[in-house]
């Protein structure tokens, strides 16, 4: 019934479509020419067939379905606790100093991500509440928290004059 050029005419013709409206014009093609059937449609045009199926009911019901594709994955630990950020803050605040150049606004601290797990650990969380070690290195990297030496724990050399 199909052609290979045919089938490639239909697939140029619906990437025109804009992205909104691109899956209700698959699904017209479908309905109209292979009465239907989703997966002579993904086999035949190479559509994928949840998206032409999805498209057939934005058709019937003329209802248009959006894609909230920023909600899909998991959160991030400050937007899921943010008592555990305000928790860290209190904890690195008096061991950390800006740039001694102020040219950035990151905060040298010299605590470890394991440092900071194991001093709220002790402070009354619960091991499973916890984020991993490589969870909290990130989130201290995305907060501007650096591993650095503090300047005032730097020891002076002695110099010979």
């Amino acid at each position: 019934m199909f052609t290979e050029e045919l089938s490639e005419l239909m697939t140029r013709l619906v990437k025109q479509i804009p992205y909104d409206y691109r899956r209700q014009a698959m699904g017209d093609v479908v309905q109209t020419l292979l009465k239907g059937k989703s997966r002579k449609a993904e086999d035949v045009l190479g559509w994928n067939r949840h998206s032409v199926e999805l498209g057939i009911n934005e058709l019937r019901t003329g209802i248009r379905c959006i894609s909230d594709v920023s909600a899909r994955g998991k959160k991030k630990v400050e937007e899921d606790n943010p008592q555990l950020l305000r928790d860290i803050e209190c904890l690195l605040e008096p061991h950390s100093e800006s740039d001694s150049h102020l040219r950035t606004t990151l905060m040298h601290t010299h605590f470890t991500a394991k440092a900071v797990r194991n001093a709220l650990l002790d402070n009354g969380y619960i091991e499973d509440e916890l984020p991993a070690e490589r969870t909290f290195c990130d989130l201290l990297n995305r907060q501007g928290y650096r591993r650095r030496t503090v300047a005032k724990s730097k020891v002076q050399k002695k110099r010979n004059d």
